[in-house]
């Protein structure tokens, strides 16, 4: 066996040194001459893994115009790192028509790891000629590559996005038989399986899934593929932890104002967008364990535009007003529900009233319990007062009394803005009172 493998070696290197074409001729007459040469050569796979066991296809062709006989087709090893399987299984002669091909068949393993092997294809034509074709078997361990290629910087709960899987095939041969499938219970997954007939050598393959989240998962992309008759299987694993993107809108609360009668609280306050895009069906309400009731336990705001602001008002009881959880509802442009929760310390809101149980109280009007009426019916330094009631505490109380009543936006502001319409009013009115006593005589 030794002095064979020598022996085949010495062949091969020969024939590739001095690249002697794979023919053979025989029969040659006065009629034409025939010529059988080595057409085709194939290999499954194309490129073996260690130890892997594969075919070896050789196509011969009779390109003359007599037929050719052809015995002991044989496919030898240069070396112990290949094993053909059933060698010198061909023993009768067969012709080869003109024109025609026959294909032989041989079963090999390569029993060694990354490199090339060589082996030679022999063959004898009935007239006595030799025909030798040399072959090289590429062993390469590495495996098909897959990653994410696509993916949304941030995926939102119950929102469409589009993701695509890369499929890497480094090794020279093609791989075949390429099926996909997910599995994930938290996700809807467009396809769920997909199916690829093969993958050229050193291509590249983009597979694009649509992946609908509905809450925080992790998704396995199982890849299964065949080299040669031999399955192999990767996977990539996706994480899915939803939340809200750049473009979302962002709900922001300000200008809060507390007022309670009895267990009801009642929370004013203003909402602005300060998102991109625009809110929906805005919607907001308290969490537990606070719970909404009286008049308004939900506040519909309705459509917020970007940059666009709105009041509320709702109406809750709470044993604990150091943590209520004030809940903003809303959907975006394409129906796609959000939320978010702002837990709020309202305690710094509540104060004592004047006014039996009702007490108001917001951070913008500290000021009220400042002006109390002074001795001799004069109110606060500053503040005018007068005889009994008319001093400076009911005056300044009512005006106060009126803005810190106010149920929060724009709307606070309205007390004060008509209190400066009546001074700017009075103030014309005085400058021009000689203009307007004298009409009223004339009339």
């Amino acid at each position: 066996m030794k002095n064979q493998t020598i022996f085949i070696s010495s062949i091969l290197l020969t024939l590739l040194a001095l690249g002697v074409p794979a023919v053979a001729g025989a029969n040659t007459n006065a009629g034409g001459s025939s010529y059988v040469y080595v057409s085709s050569v194939s290999l499954d796979p194309e490129v073996f893994y260690p130890y892997e066991k594969g075919t070896v296809s050789v196509t011969l062709t009779n390109d003359g115009n007599t037929s050719v006989g052809v015995t002991h087709p044989n496919l030898l090893a240069s070396s112990n790192d290949v094993s053909i399987v059933n060698e010198d299984k061909w023993k009768t002669l067969t012709y080869i028509g003109s024109g025609n091909s026959i294909t032989y068949t041989f079963e090999v393993t390569v029993n060694g790891l990354d490199g090339k092997y060589f082996a030679l294809f022999t063959a004898e034509t009935k007239d006595g000629e030799n025909l030798h074709y040399p072959l090289t078997l590429e062993v390469d361990s590495e495996d098909l590559h897959a990653a994410i290629s696509r993916e949304p910087e941030t995926f939102t709960v119950d929102s469409e996005a589009a993701v695509n899987l890369s499929l890497i095939n480094p090794r020279d041969g093609a791989i075949k038989s390429v099926y996909i499938t997910t599995s994930d219970s938290g996700s809807e997954i467009v396809p769920a399986m997909t199916f690829i007939s093969s993958i050229a050598g050193n291509d590249v393959v983009e597979v694009p899934f649509a992946i609908t989240p509905h809450k925080a998962t992790n998704i396995t992309f199982s890849i299964n593929y065949q080299n040669g008759d031999v399955k192999r299987n990767i996977s990539v694993v996706l994480p899915i932890n939803p939340g809200n993107g750049k473009d979302a809108a962002v709900p922001t609360i300000n200008n809060l104002a507390l007022a309670s009668q009895g267990s009801v609280s009642d929370l004013t306050g203003d909402i602005t967008n300060t998102g991109v895009s625009d809110a929906n069906g805005v919607v907001v309400t308290v969490g537990t364990p606070a719970k909404g009731t009286g008049s308004y336990p939900e506040y519909a705001v309705g459509s917020l535009a970007s940059d666009d602001s709105s009041s509320f008002e709702v109406t809750f009881t709470s044993s604990d007003l150091s943590s209520v959880p004030l809940i903003i509802h809303w959907k975006d442009a394409y129906g796609t529900d959000y939320s978010v929760t702002k837990v709020l310390d309202l305690t710094s809101y509540t104060g004592s009233g004047t006014a039996g149980s009702t007490s108001t109280s917001s951070r913008s009007s500290g000021s009220g319990s400042a002006m109390q009426a002074g001795p001799g019916g004069m109110g606060a330094p500053g503040v005018m007062g007068g005889p009994g009631d008319m001093g400076g505490s009911s005056s300044s109380g009512n005006v106060l009394s009126s803005i810190t009543n106010a149920k929060g936006g724009i709307s606070s502001f309205y007390p004060v803005i008509a209190m400066f319409i009546l001074i700017i009013a009075g103030s014309v009115a005085y400058s021009k009172r000689k203009w307007i006593l004298a009409r009223m005589k004339k009339q």
